[in-house]
């Protein structure tokens, strides 16, 4: 079975959390029965080796670990690879693999770019709705 492991950096306040938990449920409703899980750096639990732990216990095979970072900086380009690589000794039947920053993604640039001039024309459009 194939996971997926969405991870974000982390923060202080809970609610800083809602759109990746977003995220991760609307990635679960169109994954396919696959199972997502979401993990942060530091500041908020769980952290990344708990949920590759609980992914593995759900009888994942292979993970695929989908940072939630704008770019890749110092926690994607240096973090994230000595995270897996202790992740691939503490599971060594466990294939984990990871994906470019998010916001690295032609799909990502776009849809920002469009939210942002949304927002230009209407502030308001980023309120929740009542």
């Amino acid at each position: 079975m194939h996971g997926i492991l969405l991870f974000a950096h982390g923060a202080r306040d809970p609610a800083w959390a809602r759109p990746f938990e977003t995220i991760a449920a609307r990635m679960r409703e169109a994954a396919g029965g696959r199972p997502v899980a979401l993990a942060y750096l530091e500041l908020m639990e769980p952290r990344l080796d708990a949920a590759a732990h609980a992914l593995a216990a759900q009888g994942c095979t292979m993970i695929t670990v989908v940072p939630l970072f704008l770019g890749a900086g110092g926690h994607v380009r240096r973090d994230l690879p000595e995270l897996l690589a202790g992740l691939r000794a503490q599971l060594p039947a466990v294939t984990i693999r990871d994906t470019a920053a998010i916001g690295e993604t032609e799909a990502i640039t776009r849809a920002i770019a469009q939210a942002a001039l949304t927002l230009v024309d209407d502030p308001r459009a980023g309120e929740p709705a009542a």
